[in-house]
């Protein structure tokens, strides 16, 4: 009698580990690890990014404060990586791999910041000094994007989120 309370016990033990490991395993993570992949010109660009939700916050001038560097994204750094040189908004940027920052402002252009130290968690510990390009642009009013995202297109990529999208064109 013993032994089958403890194989009964046993097996109620293991039938819950599978259930909770199963449960977990299906949560949404709150800002999933994404990338996107394309080709602008001659170059093939990888953006590599957390994507956070708006989930009702307030998120330019609140969540992410105006001027202050953005990690443009969740968690570790985006990263941008492209295998050639480029030309993005008129300024020219070598090949290789590069953290993405914004600073965003109330009105007017926004600064978008390509990094030469790649692999960064957030914007803790940037350091203007590493900086390989900073150009201006003018963001755009956009459809509610609820997830960060993302989107390469034949003349450069924009990053969207909540109902604002700020286009960087590249040549």
């Amino acid at each position: 009698m013993k032994a089958v309370f403890q194989l009964t016990a046993l097996s109620v033990l293991l039938f819950a580990f599978l259930v909770s490991t199963t449960a977990m395993a299906q949560e949404k993570p709150a800002s999933p690890h994404k990338g996107v992949k394309g080709k602008v010109g001659a170059a093939t660009i990888t953006i590599r990014y957390g994507s956070p939700y708006v989930k009702g916050r307030k998120i330019w001038g609140g969540l992410e404060p105006y001027g202050k560097v953005y990690r443009a994204g969740a968690d570790s750094g985006t990263t941008l990586t492209t295998d050639k040189d480029i030309m993005v908004e008129g300024k020219s940027l070598k090949a290789g791999k590069y953290a993405f920052f914004v600073i965003p402002v109330e009105k007017g252009k926004w600064t978008v910041i390509f990094n030469k130290t790649a692999e960064q968690w957030g914007a803790f510990k940037y350091d203007e000094k590493q900086d390989a390009l900073r150009v201006m642009v003018m963001p755009k009013a956009h459809a509610m994007t609820e997830s960060l995202t993302y989107v390469i297109t034949k003349g450069g990529f924009s990053m969207d989120w909540d109902k604002i999208s700020i286009p960087v064109m590249i040549k």
